[in-house]
């Protein structure tokens, strides 16, 4: 079987060496995260998350092995394999910290809402890729999609999981402006924007309103709801320019820090290698999204123009929003940090979510029919 060698030209080496080094940082950040403070039944963390590491490893070569315009044909069918999981965990999806969203598989436990992500991109890029044209979408070709997003972001949402949910439509909403939306419909869709936040308040849990007050005012309860904001601006202003060390986070150590090795990691990063490290990061994480969008804007067929785009959207809205969160310009809504924060299925999706770049990449110059 012979290989074509623009396959293997248009390899991107650069995106790849990215992910590596986002990965080594999050490996050590998360070292530090369970294992400076006293010990816990948290330690061992970071084994586990080499463990989810390698099986992501695994999927990213599988998902840069085959023509991803087959995606495009059997994006329907995958959508219904992500609702079938997400139905499955409302009713039998294992249950942690007051939330149902894990299907238990006895070695790990997977989140299908993190899959969601790239599933409504997958779906999102499929439909529109047909439907590009000057003119821009019209309401009524918005509809569908309105409807098919509406489906997994309910069951999301009652797991309860808000973040993810909203983080869904706000990555759809991203790919749906860049596929282009005809000026009528802009304004319309504008318009039911802005009825949208005070009609969600009223359908808020009591401690999702407290999380949003909070983040307008940490100080109104700090021992109890304002706590994790107070306590992580504390850990990143501690840092200062260099930081005070591999390990040697205080905040982290004597555990004043909540949530460490996940939503908060970046805190903990801040801490222990400062500005030039945190800054550093986030670099790495502005070039990966350049990648993306550098990947997106030399595919020359529209489904890989529009696949590129939204996964690099999730990257973009994940790192921005997470950043965000911990430094309290933002509510939190317990959004990770790609590749940095513990979580066995963000890793793999996320490893997922590059080996599609990936493929778009190796494929750029291929009309695949």
């Amino acid at each position: 079987m012979m290989i074509d060698r623009r396959l293997i030209q248009n390899f991107n080496w650069g995106l790849l060496s990215l992910t590596v080094l986002l990965s080594c940082a999050g490996i050590c950040t998360l070292y530090s995260a369970v294992t400076a403070g006293p010990p816990s039944s948290e330690s061992s963390l970071y084994i586990k998350q080499l463990v989810s590491y390698g099986i992501g490893v695994f999927l990213m070569i599988g998902c840069f092995l085959f023509n991803y315009k087959l995606l495009e044909r059997w994006s329907f069918a995958i959508y219904l394999v992500c609702i079938l999981l997400l139905v499955y965990v409302l009713f039998f999806g294992k249950v942690a910290g007051g939330s149902r969203r894990w299907i238990n598989l006895g070695f790990f436990s997977f989140q299908p809402s993190e899959l969601a992500k790239i599933i409504a991109v997958i779906y999102l890029a499929a439909y529109y890729s047909k439907r590009v044209n000057t003119n821009g979408l019209t309401l009524l070709e918005l509809l569908h999609p309105f409807m098919i997003l509406a489906v997994p972001f309910i069951l999301i949402v009652n797991q309860p999981d808000l973040g993810t949910g909203l983080l869904i439509l706000t990555i759809s909403g991203t790919l749906t402006v860049f596929a282009k939306i005809e000026k009528r419909a802009l304004w319309y869709l504008g318009g039911a924007g802005a009825l949208f936040p005070p009609i969600l308040w009223f359908f808020l849990k009591e401690y999702q309103k407290q999380r949003i007050l909070t983040f307008l005012n940490p100080e109104r309860d700090p021992l109890g709801a304002g706590y994790h904001i107070i306590q992580s601006k504390i850990a990143i202003g501690s840092g200062m320019i260099y930081g005070k060390g591999f390990l040697k986070g205080t905040q982290n150590a004597l555990a004043f820090l909540p949530e460490q090795q996940t939503d908060f990691i970046f805190s903990v990063l801040s801490e222990e290698w400062g500005l030039i490290g945190s800054a550093s990061i986030l670099i790495l994480f502005v070039l990966l999204i350049i990648m993306g969008l550098n990947i997106a804007n030399n595919c020359r067929e529209p489904f890989g123009v529009l696949l590129a785009t939204g996964i690099t959207a999730i990257f973009f809205w994940e790192v921005l929003i997470n950043a965000g969160m911990v430094m309290g310009l933002l509510p939190v809504v317990g959004v990770p940090l790609p590749f940095i924060s513990y979580g066995g299925s963000s890793i793999i999706c996320k490893m997922m979510g590059i080996g599609l770049l990936l493929n778009v990449s190796m494929r750029r110059f291929i009309i695949v029919k």
